[in-house]
């Protein structure tokens, strides 16, 4: 059943046209994977889904609701959370109370914001860094630190940016782990990721974006021998 329905959205700033035409669904809880080029449109389509940027035309529907046009926390609300491909954690306050922040979004306790908060902390191996200060943290753990304050707002469905960016092979692997066990949660994921051999091991589908258009969409298999991402992307990937 489709969670997420993107339907011939298209976003245009003056007269450049970031996203032309794009339609594709998220089934319920399966990982999809969002990858193209730099340049490719990625983050935009995030922008719009999660309501940064309202479509120019189509529209965005969230568990058979429009959603395309509502603020970002309204859509947070509804059950979409997002994490930044450029991590910008609360930098003055420590891990747990960054976690706190965003897990207030669902009650107006106190205690129930920091037991949420604490068992997000666990879920995604921070929790011996709670009371660090987030500036301290190394880039690693403050992209475990982003996709904590993601998780702590409850969401159905969660977005992310370049998760894996930058990341060491012991943090990849640990990462991995996280997203795979956001999947075995029920959260439903989208996610865009430049690293092939991550995003073809844990994604169900994967969708191409290339100069803003979608060149293709299937299976992970089905990607890796298409001619036209090979040459849009794959190949100068592996040439890489």
């Amino acid at each position: 059943m489709a969670m997420l329905e993107i339907k011939n959205v298209s976003r245009f700033f003056g007269g450049l046209a970031a996203l032309t035409d794009i339609s594709f669904s998220v089934n319920k809880g399966e990982i999809l994977g969002l990858i193209g080029p730099n340049g490719a449109g990625k983050t935009t389509l995030f922008n719009v889904v999660n309501g940064f940027y309202s479509p120019s035309q189509g529209e965005v529907l969230f568990n058979q609701q429009k959603i395309s046009g509502l603020k970002p926390h309204k859509i947070c609300i509804r059950g979409i959370a997002r994490t930044f491909q450029v991590v910008k954690p609360l930098q003055r306050m420590s891990v747990l109370d960054n976690v706190i922040a965003s897990a207030y979004l669902r009650t107006h306790s106190r205690a129930v914001a920091e037991a949420k908060a604490i068992e997000t902390l666990k879920f995604t191996g921070l929790y011996d860094d709670r009371d660090i200060i987030s500036k301290g943290l190394p880039l690693g753990k403050r992209k475990k630190l982003e996709i904590a304050r993601a998780l702590a707002t409850g969401p159905e469905m969660i977005l992310l940016d370049e998760s894996f960016a930058g990341l060491n092979p012991t943090e990849l692997n640990e990462s991995i782990e996280i997203i795979r066990n956001i999947k075995e949660a029920g959260i439903t994921i989208m996610i865009i990721e430049h690293h092939m051999k991550v995003i073809m091991s844990i994604s169900d589908k994967i969708v191409v974006l290339n100069y803003g258009q979608k060149i293709a969409e299937g299976t992970p298999e089905e990607i890796r021998g298409n001619p036209l991402v090979v040459e849009a992307y794959l190949g100068e990937a592996q040439n890489a």
